[in-house]
């Protein structure tokens, strides 16, 4: 009698038929779905385009049906993005420049000390006042006004963290990039910019953050009788607090959180997995992050055939011309007629910008003597008060966010589970949730005083907790793996490994927590609830109230002030952490 064969092997062969279908039908899917997203985000350009060119609507009256949310969600996060795309071209820029130039480093790390010391509310008239003066007919000239306050609350953090990365790179990786003739493109593009992409990542996630921080200031902004209201998720929240339209509030933050999630699963994730691979290894033995969106946009055969004859091209065509111009500029030299850069234009610059610093010097002085002399003793109560908020709550947030961004750092798998998570409460609009807070304080006994402490915390321990998670993920496995092999307590750990690992991200967590906290002062300390104005001593309290009240020369005397104290305790505190971040923790220096 024949044997019939085992009944799995009957079916072997269209199983393997089928897994064959598959594999042929899934990147015609993967090219399907790149397809469709590129008509989307074609079509967007195109509507988005239609509006900010149209005629400049007066007094837009913000609607709180629950159908007008998807085109408000959309026109803030266009906001947003492109907020963000601006602060990474200029936080890369900066940083290189500032790392690289000794004879200017000083004066433009000062100079980005007192930009990320200045309120949105400081920049919020003048801003938009010059936007629309620009552009006075046509609605672009809003929006940019927008854009360029939500920049100026993303950018900082960004800039110092590149920065800091450059200081920081390991000093074997430079000398092998002169060793092998890298020209000035190829160690950024090859060293500098892989090495600071795991820290630039995790403060962009904070910078977009810090954009919904700010974001109903920005589309809900009127001084005096001119409204430069804009539609956007912003508006909307705020209209819906003021009306005390709680379904309303609960439809907008329902919608901030799904845009936030789908941003984190859509971007970030992929982003966060992609940096992954420049973090500096010498072991292939430990756990890689993973996304799924990442995984289709590799093995797409568009996208792969577009960088084909794309940027492969175009990145060959840079190259070969960087190495034609070094080329010639060595034949130059041994010829002994090497082209010198016209430094005589530097000279006339300095004079320009001189002149335009000494008149803006002296128009402000001319303003601050429109400042009554009790004024002063004030702002320096308002000050000190608000320095002792400042540091209590950098003191909290430290306690809990360093030792739960090592725990997500070294963890991968906690990772996946956690930073959806934190990424919303970390964009959550935080004066959305104070006025609950506050009730809350208020029913117990507490005030203002307490609340904008809660509101400081709120709003700035992020910025610790994201750079801590970068630190964590940046320390070498091998690092690890050595101390897990002698056998490390875990106060040798902490004490040998990980505060040495993550010392330059703190560091710069902390600064720009710091400077975040005095930004949010003006929120904290000065509050609109219930048709009521609360407030309590402080220099936050004074810009919001001056701004109120369109008081320029106050407002004018308190932020000088508060820049000089950000830039004081940064030169007496944080610049010499920098400095020993630099020498003593640099990896591998």
């Amino acid at each position: 009698m024949t044997r019939l064969p085992d009944g799995p092997s009957l079916w072997r062969p269209q199983l393997l038929a089928r897994s064959q279908v598959v594999k042929r039908s899934w990147p015609f899917f993967l090219d399907l779905t790149v397809a469709a997203v590129c008509l989307a985000a074609f079509y967007g350009v195109l509507y988005i385009a239609n509006f900010w060119l149209g005629r400049a609507q007066p007094e837009f009256v913000v609607s709180l049906a629950p159908s007008s949310l998807p085109l408000y969600a959309f026109y803030s996060v266009v906001r947003i993005g492109l907020a963000y795309l601006l602060s990474l071209v200029f936080a890369v820029t900066y940083g290189y420049v500032a790392a690289y130039n000794p004879r200017i480093e000083s004066l433009m790390i000062a100079a980005l000390d007192i930009l990320q010391s200045i309120p949105v509310l400081s920049f919020l008239p003048g801003v938009m006042l010059a936007m629309v003066a620009l552009i006075p007919t046509r609605q672009l000239g809003l929006e940019m006004g927008a854009i360029l306050l939500i920049f100026t609350g993303q950018v900082w953090n960004m800039a110092f963290s590149f920065y800091s990365s450059l200081k920081s790179l390991p000093r074997e990786l430079g000398e092998a990039s002169k060793i092998y003739g890298f020209s000035g493109w190829q160690r950024f593009w090859q060293l500098e910019l892989p090495f600071g992409a795991i820290g630039l990542v995790w403060n962009s996630i904070i910078s977009v953050a810090g954009g919904w921080f700010f974001l109903m200031a920005c589309e809900m902004f009127v001084l005096g009788d001119r409204d430069f209201r804009l539609p956007g998720l912003g508006s909307y929240l705020q209209t819906a607090a003021d009306r005390n339209d709680v379904s309303a509030m609960i439809y907008g933050i329902c919608t901030v959180i799904l845009i936030i999630v789908a941003t984190d699963q859509l971007v970030w994730r992929p982003v966060i997995a992609w940096s992954d691979k420049f973090k500096i290894e010498q072991s292939a033995g430990a756990e890689r992050i993973d996304s799924p969106i990442l995984h289709m946009i590799q093995n797409s055969n568009a996208l792969t055939a577009v960088r084909r004859h794309t940027l492969v091209p175009l990145n060959e065509g840079i190259y070969a011309w960087l190495a034609k111009r070094r080329q010639a500029e060595r034949s130059d030299e041994a010829d002994g007629t090497k082209r010198h850069s016209a430094g005589w234009l530097e000279i006339p610059l300095l004079i320009a910008v001189a002149a335009v610093v000494l008149y803006a010097a002296a128009s402000a002085l001319l303003r601050l003597q429109q400042v009554p002399g009790s004024v002063y003793l004030t702002v320096l109560k308002g000050t000190i008060a608000t320095f002792l908020r400042v540091n209590l709550a950098l003191l909290l947030a430290a306690a809990w966010t360093i030792p739960a961004g090592v725990a997500i750092g070294f963890n991968p798998r906690l990772a996946r589970i956690v930073q959806p998570i934190v990424q919303v409460a970390a964009s959550f609009p935080a004066p959305i949730l104070f006025p609950i807070i506050l009730l809350g304080l208020i029913k117990i006994g507490g005030g203002l005083g307490i609340g904008s402490i809660v509101l400081m915390l709120l709003g700035t321990q992020w910025y610790i907790l994201f750079n801590v998670i970068a630190g964590a993920m940046a320390i070498p496995s091998d690092l690890k793996d050595v101390s897990e092999l002698f056998h490390f307590t875990q106060w040798q750990k902490w004490k040998t490994l990980i505060l040495p690992g993550i010392f330059p991200y703190l560091i710069t967590g902390l600064v720009t927590a710091s400077g975040g906290a005095w930004n949010a002062s003006i929120i904290a300390e000065y509050f609109h609830l219930k048709g009521q104005t609360m407030q309590t001593l402080g220099l936050g309290e004074q810009i919001s109230a001056a701004s109120d009240k369109g008081e320029f020369p106050l407002l004018l005397l308190a932020t000088i002030v508060m820049a000089l104290m950000v830039v004081t305790v940064n030169r007496l505190v944080w610049r010499p952490l920098y400095r020993l971040a630099e020498t003593r923790y640099r990896l591998n220096a």
